[in-house]
C-alpha cells in the first residue's frame, strides 16, 4: 500500500482508507448503506490492516453513533496500529444543542467518539460541515485545547466551500491555533466539481483531499450500464438519490467508457474509477467502502497499478463537463495567473 503525506502535515496516511459507514445500520439511510456488526466489522479490518489499509473513517451521524462503537470495537488490542478519522457538526438529534460546531457542541463530540470508539485519541478530528452560526475562533479555539489536551492530534474539514477553509485558515494564522490539514470531499469521474476551485485551494494552502463515495454513490460500480435496467428494488434506486443528481447522458457516457478500459486492462470498473482518483492532483486518500468481503477485496485492487496517459484521457474526456462562471474560459485564468495546468487544468 502507497503512503501519502495527508496534505502538508507530517501524518502519512494510505492511499486508501477504509470507510465505515456501513457499519451498525441504524435508520433507513444507513440500513441501505449496510448493517454490519462488531464480528463481520472485525473481519473486515483485518483484510485492511493485511492490505496496508491503516486509516479508517466514520463520523457521529453513522447510524446515531453505532459506527463508531463497531468501529471501535473492531480494533480493540490494537490501536497503535490504526488511524482513526472520525467528523461531527451534522444534527444527532431535534435539540438546539444537537449539531454545528460550537464549543459545548465539539467538547461533547469528542467526549462522546473517544468514549464509543474505545480511544484516548482521535487521529483526526473533521468538521462535517461548516457550521454559519458559530464564529471561526470559537471553533479554532476549541480544536486548539482539544489538540493541547491531547485527544485530537489532527483537524481537518469535510464539505466546505472554498470562502468558508479560506475564513478558516485565515482565522487560524492570525490567533496561532491549529490549521485544518485535510479536507473531506465528494470527488468522482461523474462528480468533479473539486476541480474548479477546492483543488487549486488544496494545492495553495496545502490540505490533503480525503474522497469520499469515489464511485458516485454506487452509480460507478459496474452495475449501472446503457440500456441496461436494474432490478426492480435494487438499492441503487435508492442510495443514488441521495447524491449530487447526475444526468443520465453524462453518467452513460462515463459509464462506456469505464467499460472500454475495463475491456483493455482487465480490470473491473470500480477498480478503475478509484485509480483515476489516486492520480488526481491533492488527493491524499480515497475511501473505499465495503458492506461485505467480496467487495472489498475487489477494491482493493484498484492499487499497485495506474492507468496509461491513453487511458486517462479517454477517461477524462467523457466526464468533462464545462466550467461554470467564473472559471470558464479556464485556459484564459491559466495564462493571467500562470498557474500549472497539470494541477489547475479544467476537467476533460
Amino acid at each position: 500500500m502507497e503512503y501519502r503525506r495527508l496534505g502538508a502535515s507530517g501524518l502519512m496516511v494510505p492511499a486508501l482508507s477504509f470507510g465505515a459507514g456501513t457499519f451498525g445500520g441504524r435508520g433507513p439511510l444507513f440500513s441501505e448503506w449496510g448493517t454490519t456488526d462488531s464480528q463481520e466489522a472485525r473481519r473486515l479490518v483485518d483484510i485492511c490492516l493485511d492490505a496496508g489499509i491503516t486509516m479508517f473513517d466514520t463520523a457521529d451521524v453513522y447510524s446515531a453513533g453505532a459506527s463508531e462503537e463497531v468501529l471501535g470495537k473492531a480494533v480493540k488490542g490494537r490501536r497503535e496500529q490504526v488511524i482513526l478519522s472520525t467528523k461531527t457538526g451534522l444534527p444527532m438529534g431535534d435539540g438546539p444543542r444537537d449539531a454545528g460546531s460550537s464549543r459545548s457542541r465539539l467538547i461533547t463530540a469528542c467526549e462522546d467518539a473517544l468514549r464509543r470508539l474505545g480511544t484516548d485519541y482521535l487521529d483526526l478530528f473533521q468538521l462535517h460541515a461548516f457550521d454559519a452560526g458559530t464564529p471561526v475562533e470559537e471553533v479554532l479555539a476549541t480544536l486548539d485545547s482539544l489538540v493541547q489536551a491531547g485527544k485530537v492530534r489532527y483537524v481537518g474539514v469535510s464539505n466546505f466551500s472554498g470562502w468558508q477553509v479560506m475564513k478558516s485558515l485565515a482565522a487560524a494564522e492570525k490567533h496561532g491555533r491549529p490549521r485544518y490539514v485535510s479536507h473531506q470531499v465528494y470527488y468522482s469521474l461523474i462528480g468533479r466539481d473539486y476541480e474548479w476551485e477546492l483543488m487549486p485551494l488544496a494545492r495553495d494552502q496545502g490540505l490533503g483531499a480525503i474522497v469520499w463515495s469515489p464511485l458516485g454513490w454506487g452509480r460507478l460500480t459496474g452495475k449501472i450500464r446503457r440500456g441496461v435496467p436494474l432490478p426492480p428494488g435494487s438499492r441503487l434506486h435508492r442510495t443514488a438519490d441521495y447524491g449530487p443528481p447526475v444526468a443520465d447522458g453524462h453518467l452513460y457516457d462515463v459509464v462506456d467508457a469505464l467499460e472500454e478500459v475495463a475491456e483493455e486492462t482487465g480490470k473491473a470498473v470500480p477498480q478503475i474509477a478509484i485509480n483515476w482518483l489516486l492520480q488526481r492532483p491533492t488527493v491524499s486518500s480515497v475511501i473505499i467502502g465495503a458492506r461485505n468481503e467480496q467487495q472489498l477485496r475487489q477494491n482493493l485492487g484498484a492499487v499497485g497499478w495506474s492507468l496509461a496517459p491513453e487511458h486517462l484521457a479517454k477517461l477524462e474526456a467523457a466526464s468533462h463537463r464545462t466550467a461554470p462562471y467564473p472559471y470558464y474560459p479556464y485556459e484564459r485564468q491559466e495564462g493571467f495567473a500562470r498557474l500549472n495546468p497539470p494541477v489547475f487544468a479544467a476537467p476533460r
